[in-house]
């Protein structure tokens, strides 16, 4: 399908490759009909099979055909088309024609790592912006904005790109597997898609502000070792100020960044057009809306000295330029990065030229040679003028075509995989031998090319959704996906491994176990352990712990006597209590008799003693003095232990006179 003779629905003339991802390639296209160039997404004929890969394309389709803005890549017509598969079954591949821009992505300019002029970044977010705002009043959230997907042309224009993952508002809380399967790019990832929750408008708010950051900076707000590590940040971690890496963005574009990057959706501005509001303000040197105000950047200014530092933001401290300008207010630089695109494309743009030009030549001459055989022919017999279709089947590739040519017929050759015939055999052909055909048909010679056999890939870290990509465009089935408890290591949700495990050599379309958390680890039994043990344990697997120190004769010193929650299933980050045993420590009762009351308490507690009062009569002890102890003054006891502290009330009263008569 892919080589410059083909056409799709008699109309669209299929050139070079320009882009691949995951679910499909993009060519160069040609409308016959319009006399223009066009962009043609086509379904991986390997993905076409698969019921789930053509409904997401179709969605992309539905989704990105109503809108009609010029920030948004235009889809001007879509179709089907019919192909034979490697093993001559007929199936449906699924194509989008798209509106050819001329120009580069956001995430070819910050390849380099450096930063872009504050005002180009502003304006490529606005850009980005107004996209948004007509995509959400459709009622569509992109979900994936990212540098790969704003593509800039040579006029300096914005264009947003690729729906593949769009899903209506209404409908943002499905998945297109399972729930809670998290679908988009671990650095522009929201907290609510980092968790699996339904997302909204403003998760694309969330998302085009980490590409505001990016462009500031020259790199993301989030960065770490996998894709788990930059979602966890997401989740979590506060967002850094973009002055914290470029310390020449002022701070009413911190500000304008904090609030985009603000993890609760609430305090995010609520529109993509509140949003635009602010860019804007801040480009006019007015004052942000008030809610963006109030989130905090520290001493660096307020953006009343923007202009200053615009004009200054091309070049770094040693005076060397940074990144060329792509067009906007600042005016044109004397050198545009989009010029050596241009020259690619215009490059493509012959090669397409040439390879029709060759085409047409090739198919001139086969009609001459043609029609010069049907000249020197002898005619023959009316009655055979079929032939029949040879059995090939074993030969090599040579032997074969000698073979189609000696019967006067002309044989194609397309490769395929066998598990029975040696690579460079034939297997087949098409039409069947046996098969009574016109003289000069042509008959297809399919040749083996071995036995393919495939790795299982690792999956490690992805989320559900992109591990299962992963293994059906390694051409693998997920049979199932089962969680698995106590990788601590992996967030609920997100894969573990696969069954068989990755490196694994299997054949196409095997089975294999998807192994995702479960967010749960099994607790083992720490009573009896050593509290070095025990902690050891806990820290390895990321559950925090507090120590209750008990004393006691019945335990080793530092053995742990009780744990709380016990042994059994629990979340990831649940924290334990570990009750350990102490020694004893042994203090003498003070000798406090005929003390006050007040001072003897405080010298006894001082010890680490508890203390009850008793109080009695007594006529030798003044009132409020101590009377005696239990124990007793001198004896040894724990700490801890309780005193027992009788106080006098003096000598009994007199009985009353009338009480005698």
């Amino acid at each position: 399908m892919t080589d410059g003779t083909k056409l799709l629905a008699n109309r669209y003339q299929v050139g070079d490759l320009i882009g691949r991802g995951g679910m499909a390639e993009v060519h160069i296209g040609y409308d016959t009909r319009l006399g223009r160039s066009v962009a043609i997404k086509i379904l991986r004929p390997d993905l076409a099979r698969d019921p789930s890969f053509q409904t997401r394309f179709r969605r992309e389709a539905q989704a990105a055909a109503g809108l009609n803005h010029p920030a948004i890549v235009a889809v001007y017509d879509t179709g089907e088309e019919t192909v034979l598969s490697p093993t001559g079954e007929r199936q449906v591949v699924p194509f989008i024609v798209m509106e050819y821009v001329e120009g580069h992505t956001v995430r070819d300019i910050l390849k380099s790592g450096a930063a872009a002029p504050i005002d180009e970044a502003v304006e490529i977010i606005a850009g980005v912006l107004e996209g948004l705002e007509y995509a959400h009043a459709a009622g569509l959230v992109h979900r994936d904005i990212k540098p790969a997907n704003i593509m800039l042309t040579p006029t300096g224009a914005v264009k947003v790109m690729d729906f593949g993952i769009a899903r209506a508002m209404a409908d943002v809380g499905q998945t297109m597997t399972q729930a809670q399967s998290v679908i988009g790019t671990a650095q522009y990832l929201s907290p609510e898609q980092a968790r699996g929750e339904n997302v909204d408008a403003r998760t694309d708010l969330y998302s085009t502000g980490c590409v505001l950051f990016e462009l500031l900076c020259g790199r993301p707000p989030f960065v770490g070792d996998s894709p788990v590590s930059v979602a966890y940040q997401h989740v979590r971690e506060a967002p850094p100020k973009p002055s914290d890496f470029a310390p020449d963005v002022p701070a009413a574009l911190d500000q304008i960044a904090l609030r985009a990057l603000a993890k609760d959706r609430t305090q995010r501005y609520s529109s993509a057009q509140e949003f635009l509001s602010d860019l804007n303000a801040f480009l006019a040197g007015r004052p942000l809306s008030a809610t963006t105000g109030q989130f905090p950047v520290g001493s660096a200014s307020t953006g009343t000295g923007a202009s200053a530092v615009l004009a200054a933001r091309g070049t770094n401290p040693g005076g060397t330029k940074v990144m060329p300008s792509v067009g906007g207010p600042g005016g044109s630089p004397p050198v545009n990065p989009l010029d050596e695109y241009v020259e690619v494309v215009d490059e493509r743009r012959q090669r397409l030229k040439s390879i029709l030009i060759l085409v047409g030549a090739i198919v001139a001459a086969a009609i001459a040679i043609i029609g010069l055989f049907a000249l020197i022919s002898p005619k023959g017999d009316e009655s055979t003028t079929t032939i029949t279709v040879p059995n090939l089947v074993g030969m090599d590739q040579a032997a074969a075509l000698a073979s189609l040519d000696s019967y006067g017929l002309v044989g194609t050759i397309q490769s395929e995989a066998s598990d029975t015939m040696a690579a460079g055999l034939v297997t087949r052909t098409d039409p069947p031998e046996g098969t009574r055909v016109e003289a000069d048909s042509t008959v297809t010679v399919y040749v083996s090319v071995g036995q393919i056999q495939v790795t299982v890939p690792n999956v490690r870290g992805m989320s559900t959704d992109d591990a299962r990509g992963t293994l059906e465009d390694a051409g693998l089935t997920v049979s199932a996906v089962t969680e698995v408890d106590g990788d601590v290591d992996i967030p609920h949700g997100f894969a573990t491994g696969t069954d068989p495990a990755n490196g694994t050599v299997v054949a196409p379309d095997d089975e294999v176990v998807l192994l995702v958390s479960s967010g749960k680890i099994n607790l083992q039994d720490l009573v009896g352990k050593t509290q070095t043990a025990a902690t050891d344990y806990l820290t390895a697997n990321h559950l925090p712990y507090t120590i209750d120190e008990v004393q006691t004769d019945e335990k080793p010193p530092g053995t742990v006597m009780a744990q709380d929650p016990p042994a059994g299933l629990i979340l990831f980050g649940t924290g334990i209590v570990l009750q350990v045993s102490i020694p004893v420590v042994m203090v003498t009762v003070p000798d406090v008799v005929g003390d006050p009351e007040g001072p003897a308490i405080a010298a006894i507690r001082s010890l680490g003693l508890e203390t009850t009062t008793t109080h009695q009569n007594s006529p030798t002890v003044p009132a409020g003095n101590v009377i005696s102890t239990n124990p007793v003054a001198g004896t040894s006891v724990a700490e801890g232990t309780t005193v027992t502290v009788t106080v006098s009330d003096g000598p009994e009263p007199s009985p009353s006179p009338s009480a005698s008569t």
